[in-house]
């Protein structure tokens, strides 16, 4: 039986592997170019076998269609400023190397619990010694502040299996909403701050 999950992941783990080292090879070419990087660093995971099956169970998707999922393959892209996002996508809808298929704006239409981030869903092809195979992989840019608030509301998730207590839930919420006053505050000082890096890049290769 885990040879068998081996054999269905692998195709998932080899897209995370190929698409972390094309996305962090973006940052890399703006950081030649000396100009600004929309990417400020990107990580990606598969799915464990648990939370595969247990999503499956929650969704109702039948094991011999575990394909249409679309998170089991995840990265997560991470941006300096809310500004960078759309930059970010943009790049991806412009590549010809896999295909965008969905998208889902939780920005501007944030999560009941406070959940911001952009949702990218790609169709990627994948060489394997059988022959191409397409799987779906779903990239989430956001900001650091939006990333410190969901990866805090991931782990207490966990703890409270999604019935969060009320006080725990408010304060969520206000946390959710310092965040993104935190990324609106340093967008309006984007300029100072950008030139502040590039002086002191310049002062570190000295």
């Amino acid at each position: 039986m885990l040879k068998h999950w081996d054999l269905f992941l692998a195709p998932y783990k080899q897209a995370v592997e190929e698409l972390k080292v094309k996305l962090k090879g973006m940052r890399s070419q703006y950081e030649l170019k000396s100009t600004h990087s929309p990417i400020e660093f990107v990580t990606g995971r598969v799915k464990p076998i648990p939370s595969v099956l247990d999503k499956a169970a929650r969704k109702g998707i039948p094991l011999d269609r575990l394909e249409e999922m679309q998170d089991i393959a995840g990265l997560r892209m991470m941006c300096q400023f809310v500004d960078d996002i759309p930059s970010v996508v943009e790049i991806l809808k412009e590549r010809n190397d896999f295909e965008v298929v969905e998208e889902r704006n939780y920005i501007t239409e944030k999560k009941e619990s406070g959940y911001r981030s952009y949702h990218v869903v790609l169709r990627y092809p994948v060489q394997t010694i059988e022959g191409e195979k397409k799987i779906l992989v779903e990239i989430q840019i956001r900001t650091l502040a939006m990333n410190f608030w969901a990866t805090i509301e991931h782990s207490l998730n966990y703890k409270y299996s999604g019935n969060f207590p009320k006080e725990i839930k408010e304060r969520l919420q206000r946390a959710s909403e310092a965040a993104f006053q935190l990324d609106e505050e340093m967008s309006k000082i984007r300029e100072e701050i950008q030139e502040a890096q590039v002086m002191f890049s310049r002062k570190k290769e000295k």
